[in-house]
């Protein structure tokens, strides 16, 4: 829907691309190592947090992190505000056209 032509996945397009990136959205845990099961590995970690991305991160409960001062929110209403918040950076021009 929001027109992307290709994608990648893997430690080497995370990182690769993480370097190239305007904006990162994702859970709170493409910052931390081993998390999402041991999907991040360190070097993933490190180029998201390294990376001067504007990132856009979503509480979530399996990353065994309380992230304290969050309101209780489900999961689509994180999503939705993140959405906001991408369109809101990009100026919201992909809605005009």
């Amino acid at each position: 829907k929001a027109g992307a032509t290709a994608g990648a996945t893997g430690e080497n397009a995370a990182v690769f691309n993480a370097g190239r990136a305007d904006v990162i959205l994702g859970p709170i845990g493409i910052i931390m190592a081993n998390a999402m099961l041991g999907e991040i590995t360190p070097a993933i970690a490190c180029a998201v947090s390294s990376s001067r991305a504007e990132k856009i991160l979503i509480p979530a409960t399996r990353c065994a992190v309380k992230v304290m001062g969050l309101r209780s929110a489900s999961l689509s209403t994180y999503i939705a505000e993140a959405v906001a918040a991408v369109k809101n950076l990009m100026g919201d021009d992909r809605e005009r056209k």
